[in-house]
């Protein structure tokens, strides 16, 4: 079963555009990378599919080493005439496999530019070190993630759901059937195969071994490019306690009630960062852009799915009981989901997004996620329930030149005309949490309200 990802509008344009060059779609394994390949695939009238991990289809690489000769042997051994090559896409699956494969994608695009080159990875980062002379400026790339919410209510069937997931603001009359469909969404998060289970047996009991799985892959992939016993030890630290951590920063030091020091551990998340398994989220202090994170401070943790945290943390079974999920793990949880819905949403670059921190000293001021819009930073602070204070987000919002900021919660879709303990106007936005793809709709509706 394959699902509608929502970059798949992006594969159709890298299709048709006249200046298209090899594309590398990079994203952490089990993401559902081949699969959409193999469904975009359908659109060409023929297709090589190779998979590197198969020692007959990576002699190609290794037997010849120019791209005429590969093309030639492929297109004969297939029986596809050379006059199909421009309807004709070639699918090299798990490129890493292959250094001198990843280095002669350029050769594709300067010799045989009328042919379709899509080629996909895991922990691409690792294996680009060892590529002599990779092709910059020669490929593109896109970024897959797991599925986020629109993406879900497509896969479960909910396109009439979508529809008013676009309709900014959001209808009071779809509100409840919204939060009705992200709380199970955010229980099980946006892994695809735990997603296709979950539609099949509508039971959580049936997910373990699945995460189980999924994790486990995870946790050999990233040793084998560890460098040596000391590293491996402390990745495996990392990944059995990491989880522990959702609901506050971190410091490198000493990390899991370790005895590691901060370089062995700060080097063991940059490499879980590469993976794309954990991320490092930095704070920021400044109020206007460019949004430049502050890697001196303390950042926060941010796994690739909500769903194998709740997994690993044991805290399911209480969340089906929840009718407000903003208080699920001390609250850590729909913070956690809203980033990674912003993430999903980064398909042709790479962004990690910020949060805010006061600059000066003895000032635990934080707003949750900073959103550069034109010219502008809008503060967004996630609070459980309806209400809540907003203490850090009004010191944001003293300091700003601009009277505009954002607070995702549970209730309905409104806005709000407020005023600082200091006396500053400013317009609060309050969105439904189910909204973190719509974020950039949010905030141009919000800009243009007036006081």
């Amino acid at each position: 079963m394959s699902f509608k990802r929502t970059i798949e509008a992006n594969l159709f344009q890298w299709k048709e555009s006249l200046k298209r060059k090899p594309l590398i779609i990079r994203g952490a394994r089990q993401v559902g990378k081949t699969t959409l390949i193999k469904s975009f695939s359908e659109s060409y009238s023929r297709t090589i599919m190779l998979n590197l991990e198969k020692p007959a289809h990576r002699r190609y690489f290794e037997d010849f080493d120019d791209v005429q000769s590969i093309i030639e042997a492929l297109f004969l051994g297939h029986g596809i005439p050379s006059s199909e090559i421009n309807k004709t896409l070639l699918f090299i699956d798990e490129i890493q496999e292959s250094p001198k494969a990843i280095q002669l994608l350029r050769y594709f695009y300067e010799e045989i530019p009328a042919l379709h080159v899509i080629s996909a990875g895991s922990l691409l980062e690792f294996v680009l070190q060892k590529v002599e002379s990779f092709p910059v400026g020669r490929v593109e790339f896109l970024y897959l993630h797991p599925l986020n919410f629109e993406e879900y209510l497509r896969a479960n069937n909910k396109a009439e759901l979508v529809k008013y997931l676009y309709q900014v603001p959001i209808k009071p009359v779809a509100h409840q059937l919204l939060i009705d469909a992200f709380h199970r969404y955010s229980i099980i998060g946006g892994m695809p195969e735990i997603i296709k289970i979950d539609q099949e047996q509508k039971n959580l009991s049936d997910l373990p071994m699945v995460y189980e799985s999924i994790w486990g892959t995870y946790k050999n992939d990233v040793e084998k490019y560890t460098l040596n016993d000391t590293s491996r030890r402390i990745i495996n630290h990392i990944m059995n306690t990491a989880h522990l951590f959702l609901d506050k920063r971190i410091t490198f030091q000493g990390f899991g009630n370790s005895n590691y020091k901060s370089r062995e551990v700060g080097e063991a998340f940059r490499i879980l960062d590469d993976a794309k398994i954990i991320r490092l989220i930095y704070p920021s202090t400044d109020i206007e852009v460019p949004i430049i994170p502050d890697l001196k401070k303390s950042p926060r943790l941010q796994f690739l799915d909500t769903g194998l945290i709740n997994y690993t943390l044991g805290i399911q079974a209480e969340m089906l009981a929840l009718d407000d999920l903003s208080s699920a793990y001390k609250g850590a949880v729909i913070p956690h989901l809203f980033t990674q819905e912003i993430i999903s949403l980064g398909k042709i670059s790479e962004h990690k997004p910020n949060f805010w921190v006061r600059d000066k000293k003895q000032s635990s001021a934080e707003v949750d996620l900073l959103y550069p819009y034109k010219n502008l930073v809008i503060p967004i602070e996630i609070k459980s329930g309806s209400t809540g204070s907003l203490k850090s987000l009004h010191q944001f919002v003293d300091t700003v030149s601009h009277p505009y900021a954002i607070r995702v919660y549970g209730g309905q879709f409104k806005l709000e005309r407020s005023v600082t303990p200091n006396g500053k106007p400013y317009l609060l936005l309050n969105i439904p949490y189910y909204l973190g793809t719509r974020i950039a709709e949010c905030v141009t509706w919000l800009i243009d309200q007036t006081l």
